[in-house]
C-alpha cells in the first residue's frame, strides 16, 4: 500500500473528508489549503512531513518511530 492510500484510508476511517482536513489545517495554521490542492498533494505523495504529522493529529493519531529489534 502506498502513502496516498494509507493516508486517505486513515482519514476516511476516522470519519473525516479531505475538505474537512483542509478546513482544519487552514483554521490551525492560517494557511490557504483547498480540497483540490490537498488532494493533489496526497495523490502525488508530495506532503511535507510536518503536514503528515498535522493531519495525523487532526484525525486523532500520532506517528511514532519504533526501533526494530
Amino acid at each position: 500500500m502506498g502513502l496516498k492510500e494509507e493516508i486517505k484510508g486513515y482519514i476516511v476511517s476516522s470519519g473525516w473528508t479531505i475538505t474537512q482536513i483542509a478546513e482544519e489545517l487552514n483554521r490551525r495554521n492560517g494557511c490557504d489549503y483547498t480540497m483540490q490542492n490537498l488532494s493533489n498533494k496526497i495523490r502525488k505523495e508530495a506532503l511535507k512531513y510536518s503536514e503528515v504529522l498535522e493531519i495525523a493529529d487532526i484525525i486523532g493519531y500520532k506517528i511514532e518511530w519504533i526501533k526494530k529489534d
